[in-house]
């Protein structure tokens, strides 16, 4: 599985890169605290793959890059995409790395 560390991702928002991000967390986790991701919830991304973007790279994140990391394998395994990355470590580590006034929980 294909991996963005958050200050790759930090790099590819400063740069204005054209790329997805897609929040996998739920509702109530996104208004804790985001970084600007498309919320697409998990149990949603089947049925909502339609929103995924095919011709540029997508970055997948959630709290801690665990459910993030289980929706990529069941959208390669179903649906064949191959521009998915995971964002090492989620939101933490965005918080920790990144944004330390972030607020976690």
């Amino acid at each position: 599985m294909k991996e963005v560390t958050v200050q790759q991702l930090k790099q590819m928002k400063d740069a204005g890169e054209k790329f997805q991000l897609i929040d996998v967390r739920e509702e109530y986790e996104v208004e804790i605290c985001n970084i600007g991701g498309n919320p697409i919830p998990m149990g949603e991304i089947l049925n909502r793959a339609g929103e995924i973007e095919k011709g540029m790279p997508v970055v997948i994140h959630c709290r801690s890059g665990a459910r993030s990391s289980n929706v990529i394998n069941a959208l390669e395994m179903q649906l064949g995409l191959t521009n998915l990355h995971n964002l090492k470590g989620g939101i933490l580590a965005w918080a920790n790395e990144i944004d330390q006034n972030m607020e976690q929980y």
